[in-house]
């Protein structure tokens, strides 16, 4: 696509949105920033960008003369397809599309993409690692924290961006085309975005869309949402579909069994490691090494440089990461466990008995599988944030009574120290989402952070 003479309008000020703007303008395109929040100032917006000078800011409603100046609508990932005013642009057949749609269609090189509700990040970041290990020009992108807008224009021929794509991402995809995809796993989440659960399933497979036989897709065997479209998508022979099991030996994939990960092609296996040697802890960690060295090995690694990456790597903040030990119980920051299903991976994680601080914003969760996963490892649920009523009833519900309810993080914490003993553990993971109280989950854990260090 030529953006250059372009007007285009860029949805949303946040991160996503600076980066998209200023890619625009360097491409020549006429850009006009828009959010829909009257409230925000358009000296602080402006104070962001490069290229203040030549950029339209809109804040509040947009008004109905522009949008047939329109040539382009880019979205950022937190802006609603089912807006209004999105839905009037696309009544008008302006083409909309998302910051990654945009990112993907000026950069070069070679994509490796992976979605999935749980473990997208850590296998993220490991894929990254891996990739530099063997690739002078690598840039890891996306949900992860950089916007993909940011580093496209710096890419070639030669890179190879590692991108974490969420399902906001996924819903605003034209061409976008990994070389190489993985869906982690799927299951409930953002539905207060995407309303069913069978929409979040389709955008989150749509990362195959583009995708041919001479690309692949690793999927989790042991998602029974997953199993049957990569079975679908073999007989259709869209594209390369590879298998990864945590619980079971495969014929064709890579699996985990008895303390080994092997890699299976017709039968025969080979030996890429034994978790014994890794620095990650639990099973999903497994199946987060397994997706990063499968995708790997197909971008052309060698298996000796995968084992190695896969080896040394300590993990991300913010999932399950160790903070400090004070009067003998350890603290833990899994933040990044921001639905059910991500924090049930924290509390699996644990070996010592717990106090786990949970709650926060609401996306319209179920809590009683996160509440049936303690298994006799939580001594205290301590809560805050707005869904904190509504775990404790599904806790107590679930038979489980040992509940404080607590204002904030700073209570929270100091509820749980003066509540542990020498052998416990106090975990951070809210199996929710920061918005009521911080801006992220990146805010939430460096607080927490900083509270059990100044104890």
């Amino acid at each position: 696509m030529i953006f250059a003479g372009k007007k285009v309008l860029v949805f949303g000020t946040g991160k996503s949105g600076i980066a998209a703007e200023e890619l625009l303008h360097k491409k020549g395109a006429s850009v006009v920033l828009y959010d829909g929040n009257d409230k925000l100032e358009k000296e602080e917006i402006l104070k962001k960008l490069e290229s203040r000078d030549s950029v339209e800011v809109v804040l509040g409603e947009l008004p109905e003369e522009m949008l047939d100046s329109l040539d382009l609508v880019v979205l950022s990932p937190g802006v609603p397809t089912d807006l209004p005013v999105v839905l009037k642009m696309k009544e008008k057949e302006i083409p909309v599309i998302g910051e990654v749609e945009l990112a993907y269609q000026v950069s070069r090189g070679k994509v490796l993409a992976i979605t999935g509700t749980n473990g997208k990040t850590t296998t993220t970041s490991l894929l990254g690692e891996i990739m530099k290990a063997y690739q002078p020009e690598v840039k890891v992108v996306g949900n992860i924290g950089t916007p993909y807008t940011s580093a496209a224009l710096d890419t070639t021929d030669d890179t190879v961006t590692v991108a974490e794509i969420s399902s906001f991402q996924l819903e605003t995809i034209k061409e976008f085309h990994p070389a190489a995809s993985a869906i982690t796993n799927i299951t409930e989440d953002h539905l207060n975005r995407h309303h069913t659960m069978e929409e979040y399933i389709r955008v989150k497979e749509c990362i195959t869309e583009n995708q041919t036989m001479d690309d692949l897709c690793v999927l989790n065997y042991e998602d029974e949402i997953l199993r049957p479209f990569g079975e679908k998508l073999m007989a259709e022979k869209k594209v390369q579909v590879m298998y990864f099991s945590s619980l079971r030996a495969l014929k064709d994939g890579i699996y985990y069994q008895d303390g080994e990960i092997r890699i299976a092609k017709n039968g025969e296996t080979e030996l890429l490691t034994r978790t014994d040697d890794l620095k990650l802890l639990g099973l999903h960690n497994f199946e987060n090494v397994m997706v990063a060295s499968a995708m790997a090995l197909h971008a052309g690694v060698p298996m000796e440089t995968v084992r190695k990456v896969i080896q040394e790597f300590a993990g991300v903040e913010h999932r399950i990461e160790y903070v400090c030990e004070k009067d003998g119980v350890a603290y833990y920051n899994d933040s990044k466990g921001t639905n059910p299903d991500a924090a049930i991976k924290g509390i699996q994680a644990m070996s010592r008995p717990t106090l786990l601080i949970g709650g926060g914003y609401d996306k319209g969760s179920d809590y009683t599988e996160w509440i049936q996963s303690f298994d006799g490892k939580v001594k205290y649920l301590v809560l805050l944030g707005v869904t904190k009523e509504k775990i404790a009833e599904t806790a107590r519900k679930c038979g489980f009574d040992n509940i404080i309810m607590t204002e904030n993080l700073e209570e929270a914490v100091k509820v749980c120290a003066e509540n542990a003993e020498s052998g416990d553990a106090v975990l951070l993971s809210p199996a929710c989402a920061s918005w009521d109280m911080f801006p992220s989950y990146e805010v939430r854990g460096r607080r927490f952070k900083e509270l059990v260090r100044n104890l």
